[in-house]
């Protein structure tokens, strides 16, 4: 997620590095897929194409895979700053 992603989640507060791994941790417990396309992207540094070799994916699942998975971890983040 990048810095604006997180602000729109709360833009009183942005999620911490530990906030941050509980919510991938729980979406690689939904879907380990989503969760690992999320980390190799923002996290790895890596294109989308590059992202689609290392997993054995095609590019139109990667991309599927990360507006799911970023919208997941978006409605994951905005429940834990309800609390």
């Amino acid at each position: 997620m990048t810095l604006e992603d997180c602000m729109a989640v709360s833009p009183e507060r942005a999620p911490d590095v530990l906030e941050m791994n509980e919510a991938l941790d729980r979406l690689a417990e939904f879907d380990e897929r989503k969760a690992k396309v999320i980390e190799l992207r923002y996290f790895g540094g890596l294109d989308r194409e590059e992202v689609a070799a290392a997993l054995g994916l095609t590019v139109a699942t990667v991309k599927r895979d990360l507006r799911l998975g970023e919208a997941w971890l978006r409605r994951f983040l905005a429940g834990r700053n309800d609390e």
